[in-house]
């Protein structure tokens, strides 16, 4: 884990390395959050380090594989004993498997689907729970999530039924939470040009989608 002391406040951003995750961990970085950035991919979040160096504020680059337990719990255990709490975490990490008919769906896919998209998620609140805490319970952190529904869609089996798995989830940790924190949030972003739609619609007009950065804006205006 590559670490630089922040001074400022401390943004988790798991799945930071490419997509809205890493739009949305360069637009904290530029409001002046230090970025603590996850992610599978190094090349991904060295440019993500490069981008937020240049806009003035500073990152911790942790490459690892949330799917690994072991390595979630590192990553907490490192969080609370270095910084103590964290004021907002941006959980984007996902599987997108193919896009197959029901029928065809591949065993391989759908496990990684499971793995990523819901064990990950679920092994991660309870570790990221207490550190979006406040002590004295007046400033909680924030958890923010992105909801892409496509629950019954044809072709959209393995990607469909886990996301909203993940989304049922963070939809019980959000009304277990409403009146006690920490906050959780779920916002549905506008159609954007990510490697992931790219894949799902291939013959789709990008230039037609919103802007991957202005939409993260917007996604942080609403904070």
């Amino acid at each position: 884990m590559s670490t630089t002391a922040p001074t400022r406040p401390l943004a988790l951003v798991t799945g930071a390395s490419r997509g809205l995750g890493f739009a949305l961990a360069a637009g904290l970085g530029a409001r002046g959050w230090h970025v603590m950035a996850v992610a599978r991919t190094v090349g991904g979040l060295e440019e993500l380090d490069d981008r937020i160096q240049k806009a003035g504020s500073t990152a911790t680059l942790a490459p690892m594989d949330l799917t690994d337990e072991k390595a979630a719990a590192y990553l907490a255990n490192a969080i609370a004993g270095r910084w103590g709490r964290i004021g907002l975490w941006v959980h984007t990490a996902i599987h997108a498997a193919p896009l197959a008919p029901a029928g065809h769906v591949d065993a391989r896919d759908l496990a990684k689907s499971v793995a990523t998209n819901l064990t990950a998620t679920a092994t991660l609140i309870p570790l990221i729970e207490p550190l979006l805490r406040d002590p004295e319970g007046d400033a909680h952190g924030t958890a923010l999530f992105l909801d892409d529904p496509r629950t019954g869609q044809p072709f959209f089996g393995a990607y469909g039924s886990t996301k909203a798995a993940q989304m049922s989830l963070v939809r019980s940790w959000q009304a277990e939470t409403q009146r006690i924190g920490p906050w959780v949030r779920i916002v549905t972003p506008k159609p954007v040009a990510t490697a992931v739609r790219a894949r799902f619609f291939p013959g789709e007009d990008r230039e037609a989608l919103a802007d991957l950065h202005g939409e993260a804006a917007r996604i942080l205006a609403e904070l």
